[in-house]
C-alpha cells in the first residue's frame, strides 16, 4: 500500500452462543447497533460518511444486501450507499480492506466497515421434494387437482435441511470444517492433550481479560429482553471455571474412533457485530484525530480446501513480501481460533524451515509465533466466532490491545472456509 490507512475507531457487541443471548436480534439489527453506537462512539457525523462495507456471510433472505439494510436502520441518510462481501470467515476483514482499497483510489473519503452474523439465525431448509410437494399443491386448482397433491406427501419431506451444517461444509472436500482440523491435527501430530491445553488457555486469558476491564473497552452494551429490558455487556462464552479434567471427558465430535478434535478445543457457534470508521491517514490528520491505529498492508491467499486451517501461514508470507517485513517486526499476534489443532499447526508451519521449502517457496521459516505474543488476551474458542464478524473483531481487539501495552506493529490474520487465508499488517503510530 503507497499510504496507510487510518482505523479511526472500532467498536463491538458482546458475542452470544448460537441461541442464546442474541438469538431474538437478526445479523442486520446486531450490524445496526454496532454502526450507530460506532458513530457515537466517534463522535463521527454520519453526513461525512461516503459508503458503509459490511461483511456478511450467511445472508439472511429479509436482507439480502444486509450492508444497505444495516445503514438505514441506523440511520444514515438514503443517499449513501452500501453494499455487503463475502469470504466466509474473513468476510469482516474483507469489508475493511475492501474499503481501504476504495480510499486508496480516493473513490471514497470515509467509510463505515464492519461484519455480522446471527448464527443463531441461520434457517432450516426444506429439502427438493417437500419443495417440489409445496409448489405442486400451491399450483393445484380444481379439487382433484388438489386432493392428489396432497396425496404425494411423504413423511421424509419434514426432516429439515440444516443450512448452518452446508454453510460449514466444504462442497469441493465434501468435508466440514472440523474434519479439516483433524487433518492438520494427524499432519502436524497435534495431540489431544495439546488442544486441550490450547483451549484452556484461550478461556484463562480471556477471563483475565475481562477481570482487568480490558475487554469491555471495545464492546458496547446491548439491551435485549423486549420489556423486561436488559443489558447484554460481557461475552457469553468464556467459562471461569474451565479445566482440563472437563475438556478431557469430551467425546471427539467430528470422528468419533480416531478423533481429537471436540466442542471444547473448538470455537462455539455465536452471534455478533462490529464495526469501524476508516479514513486516510491524511484525513485524520485534517480533523485533528488519533485513530486507534493504522492498516499498513494486507494479503490473501489461497490453498486446498481441506487445509483450509494452514490460511494464516500463506497469507502472511504474502503479507510479509508485500510489506518488505520480518515476523521478528511484529510484536502481537492475532490469530483466530476456529480449532486448536489449527492454531498449533499453524505454530509448527510458521517455524518450519522445511513446510516453508515445500510450500511458501522460501528457504527459511517465516519465523516464530511465541505464546507470549499469541492472542495474549485469548479468543475464539472462549468467545466464539462469528462468521461474518470476526474478521473486524481481531482488527478492533488487536488495536486496542497494542495500545494498552505500548506496542507499534502487530498481525491480524485468520483461516478461511474454502481453502483461504488472510493477514493484515496494523501499526499503531
Amino acid at each position: 500500500m503507497k499510504k496507510r490507512i487510518a482505523i479511526v475507531e472500532g467498536v463491538r457487541t458482546p458475542m452470544a452462543k448460537a441461541g442464546g443471548k442474541l438469538a431474538a436480534v437478526q445479523a442486520d439489527d446486531l450490524g445496526a447497533f454496532a454502526l450507530t453506537e460506532l458513530l457515537a462512539r466517534a463522535d463521527a457525523d454520519p453526513l461525512a460518511i461516503d459508503e458503509v462495507v459490511f461483511g456478511n456471510v450467511a445472508q439472511p433472505p429479509h436482507a439480502a444486501n444486509i450492508a444497505r439494510v444495516i445503514a438505514l436502520k441506523a440511520g444514515l441518510p438514503n443517499r449513501i450507499p452500501a453494499y455487503t462481501v463475502n469470504r466466509n470467515c474473513a468476510s469482516g476483514m474483507d469489508a475493511i480492506t475492501t474499503a481501504a482499497s476504495k480510499i486508496l483510489l480516493e473513490e471514497a473519503g470515509v467509510i463505515v466497515a464492519g461484519g455480522t452474523e446471527s448464527m443463531s439465525n441461520i434457517p432450516l431448509l426444506f429439502d427438493p421434494g417437500m419443495t417440489g410437494y409445496l409448489t405442486g399443491l400451491a399450483r393445484a386448482k380444481s379439487l382433484p387437482q388438489r386432493i392428489a397433491a396432497l396425496a404425494g406427501f411423504k413423511a421424509r419431506y419434514l426432516k429439515p435441511v440444516i443450512a448452518l451444517t452446508l454453510g460449514l461444509t466444504d462442497p469441493v472436500s465434501g468435508l466440514i470444517m472440523g474434519k479439516t482440523a483433524e487433518i492438520l491435527a494427524r499432519e502436524f501430530h497435534v495431540t489431544r492433550e495439546e488442544q486441550d491445553a490450547y483451549a484452556l488457555l484461550s478461556h484463562q486469558r480471556t477471563v483475565a481479560s475481562i477481570a482487568s476491564g480490558a475487554m469491555s473497552e471495545e464492546i458496547v452494551p446491548i439491551p435485549i429482553g423486549g420489556a423486561r429490558c436488559e443489558m447484554f455487556a460481557v461475552d457469553q462464552g468464556p467459562r471461569e471455571n474451565q479445566t482440563l479434567e472437563a475438556l478431557a471427558r469430551l467425546a471427539p465430535y467430528f470422528e468419533r474412533h480416531n478423533g481429537t478434535v471436540t466442542i471444547g478445543n473448538s470455537c462455539p457457534i455465536t452471534d455478533g457485530a462490529a464495526a469501524v470508521l476508516l479514513m486516510s491517514e491524511e484525513r485524520a490528520k485534517e480533523l485533528g484525530r488519533e485513530p486507534l491505529g493504522y492498516l499498513r498492508e494486507y494479503a490473501y491467499a489461497s490453498l486446498e480446501p481441506e487445509r483450509m486451517g494452514l490460511g494464516p501461514v500463506y497469507a502472511t508470507a504474502k503479507l510479509l513480501a508485500k510489506a518488505k517485513m520480518t515476523m521478528k517486526d511484529i510484536e502481537l499476534i492475532e490469530l483466530n481460533e476456529a480449532f486448536a489443532a489449527q492454531v498449533i499447526a499453524n505454530e509448527r508451519a510458521f517455524a518450519s524451515d522445511a513446510f516453508a521449502r515445500t510450500y511458501l517457496g522460501r528457504e527459511k521459516a517465516l519465523g516464530e509465533m511465541p505464546r507470549d505474543r499469541l492472542n495474549v488476551a485469548g479468543g475464539a474458542i472462549a468467545l466464539g466466532h462469528p462468521v461474518g464478524m470476526t474478521g473486524t473483531r481481531l482488527v478492533i481487539h488487536l488495536l486496542k490491545e497494542m495500545r494498552r501495552r505500548k506496542l507499534q506493529t502487530g498481525l491480524a490474520t485468520l483461516c478461511v472456509g474454502g481453502g483461504q487465508g488472510a493477514a493484515l499488517a496494523l501499526e499503531v503510530a
